[in-house]
């Protein structure tokens, strides 16, 4: 069921879509710039497949993040577009 274009509110629709965005970039950041380089010391003192688990986020985890991200980003998305009527 879509709105007509009167009944569709556009503010509210992308403060909610930048809301996602910059919270979805917020946790990107802090996954790889602070697990990867400012808590790296207090990460390292757990070990993930031998290798320490700071290392482990500054190589590998921040991708796998990212990429759970932009999963979760499409999900979330899809139900901003049917919250406010807008097709996509």
């Amino acid at each position: 069921m879509s709105k007509d274009a009167a009944e569709i509110d556009g503010k509210g629709y992308w403060r909610a879509v930048l809301r996602l965005t910059l919270s979805l970039l917020a946790i990107w950041f802090i996954v790889s710039f602070g697990a990867g380089i400012l808590f790296r010391d207090v990460l390292d003192q757990v070990s993930i497949g031998g290798a320490p688990l700071g290392f482990w986020f500054a190589q590998n985890g921040s991708i796998y993040v990212f990429v759970a991200l932009i999963f979760y980003y499409c999900v979330a998305m899809r139900r901003l577009e049917r919250k406010f009527g807008v097709k996509g």
